[in-house]
């Protein structure tokens, strides 16, 4: 009676360990840590933008959108380790924009979010802008307010690993439940 006990708790204790140990560094996602210019930032001109992770990041893309839906990013953009970095064409007028992203984690999760900020340019600028606005279609202003509430701060969608290792572990137990218990011939 013992002996099919023993085996079943061995096969337990093996199942946890296959599925749990190969799970456990699926779980480390790396988080966008700082980003230049910031979330909501007013800035008075626009050159690059830099977007640090923490940890090292593969396959960027990353679009600086204009409320009108005009791409103001040039080239591609340049990882170095965890930050990356979009130069964007000059001039970039006043403004509001976001930054779209996505990059892949080094446990290969694909991590997105947006960052919504506005160019502000020179004070002089900005208050002939402002005088304009009233004067522009509501439409014009319409855009870049939706974006800015849909904003994406990196959350991750799917299925957790731990999830799948416990789906994998109850499996797991129960075959090697039902091999050490069943009648041999």
């Amino acid at each position: 009676m013992k002996t099919p006990f023993l085996a079943a708790f061995a096969a337990l204790v093996a199942a946890v360990l296959l599925c749990v140990a190969p799970a456990l560094p699926a779980e480390a996602h790396t988080s966008l840590k700082s980003s230049d210019p910031q979330k909501n930032a007013q800035v008075k001109t626009l050159q690059k933008v830099t977007l640090e992770f923490a940890d090292s990041v593969q396959f960027p893309v990353v679009v600086v959108r204009g409320e009108d839906g005009k791409s103001y990013e040039k080239g591609e953009p340049v990882v170095d380790g965890p930050k990356v970095t979009e130069a964007v064409t000059e001039p970039v007028p006043p403004g509001r924009y976001t930054i779209a992203w996505r990059v892949v984690s080094p446990d290969g999760h694909p991590l997105e979010g947006e960052i919504p900020f506005t160019v502000v340019g020179d004070q002089s600028v900005g208050a002939a802008t402002s005088a304009a606005a009233p004067g522009d279609p509501p439409a014009a202003s319409a855009p870049a307010t939706a974006p800015v509430a849909q904003a994406d701060d990196g959350g991750q969608g799917g299925v957790p690993g731990w999830i799948w290792a416990v789906i994998f572990g109850i499996a797991g137990i129960g075959i090697g439940m039902f091999l050490s218990l069943r009648k041999k011939p």
